[in-house]
């Protein structure tokens, strides 16, 4: 920790999950930021990546606070022995966690009640990211989802309950109702999706949430960063500064 990061890490008892999660803020002022991990990660895995080091200019000049937690869904996801069950009810009582307890931190350590948030992450934290966009369009105010899987059926096998359903917005984001008060507010957001080419990455999922998207109206951009950049930390680390310099200005 240094003074110039204006770091705080504590540990918050969720009510939702049921057990401690780990919490961390980078930053004193400016647009809140919730920083998902990739898979399983917790939440200090963006500063061990150097992720808060390329992001130090925009912490510095007041312009973002970065929040991380740990990744209760993507551990389920990773878990031995998960079931498409068991995975989809951690992701929802994460979600609930998120929205329930998550949030009202964020808006407490910044001093205001109602200021909107923007979420961000790489991998199967661009999961979280979009998911918690499109769950809660109330709150979250844009997103930036890096080289991510949206459609997790890929490693899940059926049958698909409910409670997958409404975790997933490749599924979910179809069936909303036009005029409904969640997609009318969900038009009014963007979802950023830029992606690699390189190894380990595969843009067609992100091509897939884009056309999901553009079908209910949803602002979204995709951007195909060529086969330079692969499926890891330098990559995101390039994208994400220059994506949440644009989305704060």
């Amino acid at each position: 920790m240094t003074n110039r990061d204006n770091k705080l890490s504590i540990e918050l008892d969720s009510r939702h999950v049921g057990e401690t999660i780990r919490v961390a803020r980078w930053g004193a002022f400016g647009t809140p930021v919730l920083l998902f991990p990739t898979a399983g990660g917790d939440g200090e895995e963006c500063e061990r990546m150097k992720m808060i080091h390329v992001l130090r200019p925009l912490i510095e000049a007041g312009r973002i606070k970065v929040y991380s937690c740990d990744s209760v869904g993507g551990r389920a996801l990773s878990a031995e022995g998960r079931t498409t069950a068991s995975f989809a009810t951690a992701q929802c009582t994460y979600d609930r966690f998120l929205r329930s307890e998550m949030v009202p931190w964020i808006r407490q350590d910044c001093e205001s009640e109602d200021i909107e948030i923007i979420t961000a992450g790489a991998s199967i934290g661009a999961f979280n990211a979009v998911a918690a966009l499109c769950r809660h369009p109330d709150v979250f105010k844009a997103a930036v989802a890096m080289s991510g899987t949206f459609d997790l059926t890929k490693w899940l096998d059926p049958p698909y309950p409910l409670d997958f359903y409404f975790s997933s917005p490749m599924h979910f984001i179809p069936r909303l109702k036009k005029g409904s008060a969640q997609l009318e507010q969900l038009q009014k957001r963007m979802v950023m999706i830029p992606t690699g080419e390189g190894p380990w990455e595969e843009p067609a999922q992100s091509w897939r949430l884009a056309r999901v998207l553009g079908a209910q109206g949803v602002p979204n951009r995709v951007d195909a960063w060529g086969e330079d950049y692969d499926h890891n930390w330098p990559t995101w680390r390039e994208m994400l500064p220059k994506y949440l310099d644009l989305l704060t200005k």
